[in-house]
């Protein structure tokens, strides 16, 4: 970046008209594609002053992960892509209402729930990721993804997909389903993170097991299900009393700092303890990564 301290300027020099004298306040930078957002993170999350070892994940398009042991700070960023929040995923939608935000398979029927109880428009990215955890669990997927002949498994244009709501169902105004390129697409966004937290172990010399602590950041962060994305692989397998999800961190943050000085100060101190690692230069890295796309 440009600039990586935090910086005020005048509010009239950005072209806002607001308190007469009154200033914008930048949080700092960290790296070109770690943020004041995610500086924001860790300030409201508070997990700078925990003891012992802690991830932070604020999930989305861009992930970014940091790995904290005692004093000490380390972080990634992962091209994680859109499939989180729906995109590249053909009935793929947003957390708006008539999203399906959770589904459960049980005798090879699918239950769902949607986003205010609308009917099914889509699919959000928890959903998405149940989706993929319960059909691998269910066995319609192997290990490598691939979708097997199912009676709920039609070909379409050439490819398969899994039938989760009919058209009609509950108001559904056409078939939902997830299809095997969806499939691929959660596997590419999954092996980015978890590529990410492993690198970061692999290079502070930390065993998954020793991992006390896991917050879980981001709008998409609120609604996923913890068990379904350790289920793929995503996370680690830890018990769940370790997971905590935190909502839109980033935003509490950034309120803090605007009605605290001392925030901004503990900001500024968090981001000079950070050391920044170029994920894709890691020793390993396409190993890593490859494995990392498994659902396991």
């Amino acid at each position: 970046p440009f600039i990586k301290d935090a910086m005020d300027m005048k509010t009239r020099d950005l072209g806002l008209n607001l308190a007469k004298g009154s200033y914008v306040h930048f949080l700092p930078n960290v790296a070109g594609f770690v943020g004041a957002d995610h500086v924001a993170m860790l300030l409201a999350s508070g997990i700078a002053q925990s003891d012992g070892t802690a991830l932070a994940i604020d999930i989305g398009t861009n992930t970014e992960i940091s790995l904290l042991t005692g004093s000490k700070i380390a972080c990634v960023s992962c091209a994680s892509g859109p499939a989180f929040e729906g995109g590249h995923i053909k009935h793929g939608m947003k957390a708006a209402a008539g999203a399906i935000d959770r589904l459960q398979l049980s005798d090879n029927a699918v239950q769902y729930h949607t986003i205010g109880g609308a009917p099914p428009s889509g699919l959000c990215g928890s959903a998405v990721i149940d989706a993929v955890s319960q059909l691998y669990q269910s066995g319609v997927l192997d290990n490598g993804g691939k979708m097997k002949d199912h009676p709920s498994a039609q070909v379409k244009n050439g490819q398969r997909e899994y039938l989760i709501a009919p058209k009609g169902e509950s108001g559904a105004r056409y078939d939902i389903t997830l299809t095997q390129r969806d499939v691929r697409e959660v596997q590419l966004a999954k092996a980015a993170v978890r590529t990410g937290i492993e690198v970061l172990l692999h290079t502070k010399g930390i065993a998954v097991k020793n991992i006390e602590q896991i917050v879980v950041a981001g709008a998409f962060g609120s609604y996923l299900d913890i068990q379904n994305a350790i289920g793929i692989g995503m996370l680690p397998s830890l018990p769940l009393e370790r997971f905590g999800q935190i909502g839109n961190a980033a935003g509490t943050g950034a309120r803090m700092a605007l009605i605290s000085k001392s925030k901004r100060l503990e900001a500024q101190e968090l981001a000079r303890h950070i050391q920044y690692i170029e994920l894709s230069t890691a020793p390993g890295f396409d190993k890593i990564y490859t494995g990392a796309t498994r659902i396991e």
